[in-house]
């Protein structure tokens, strides 16, 4: 059974059990499952993230440095 994977881009609130990504350079915001932070794959994401900007956010919001297509492609396979 897939995840449904939520693409948000105005509103601000984020639902219990979700938290939101910014993704490409246009800063694409994305609320996913955190589930999704115990899959491997999307840990090499966050790995991508750690090796780009830290752990300093100021924006507050966790960005993801890849583009879209392949953040689509990668959290499509998470269950």
């Amino acid at each position: 059974m897939a995840i449904r994977l939520l693409r948000v881009v105005s509103a601000k609130k984020v639902p219990k059990g979700y938290f939101a990504v910014y993704v490409g350079e246009n800063q694409k915001r994305f609320v996913i499952p955190v589930s999704f932070l115990n899959q491997p794959s999307f840990q090499d994401l966050l790995g991508l993230s750690e090796e780009e900007f830290g752990y300093n956010h100021p924006t507050g919001g966790l960005r993801i440095p890849c583009n879209v297509d392949m953040f689509l492609d990668v959290t499509s396979r998470l269950n």
